[in-house]
């Protein structure tokens, strides 16, 4: 049988997330590290993907087992991107250089 829960507040968590996309907004401009930026930002994301996650997607009124189903792709996520950071860092990366250019040998 299907179990009955209180209706979500589904106005509210909009107002949520709009606050937090205004927010991910106005945190571009601050004058901090970009390194704190992209910290801040993807915490707000976090934050949003949960707030549709648990309530448009029922998964807080679900059992534990649904939402580890749920959270098992976002571990496998960060797992990855942290074992492919060395990569990026192994390489030297020429951003901001110009192209260079060579001159041909002039013949006469």
């Amino acid at each position: 049988m299907a179990s009955t829960h209180k209706q979500p507040n589904y106005i509210g968590v909009f107002w949520w997330l709009l606050v937090l996309t205004i927010l991910e907004v106005g945190v571009i401009f601050l004058p901090m590290a970009r390194f704190l930026i992209a910290i801040l930002l993807v915490g707000m994301a976090l934050t949003k993907a949960s707030l549709v996650a648990m309530y448009y997607m029922h998964l807080k009124f679900e059992r534990t087992t649904l939402g580890l189903i749920a959270v098992t792709p976002l571990l496998l996520c960060v797992l990855l991107v942290f074992a492919l950071l060395p990569d990026h860092s192994a390489t030297p990366h020429l951003t901001g250089a110009g192209p260079t250019t060579t001159t041909a040998p002039s013949s006469h």
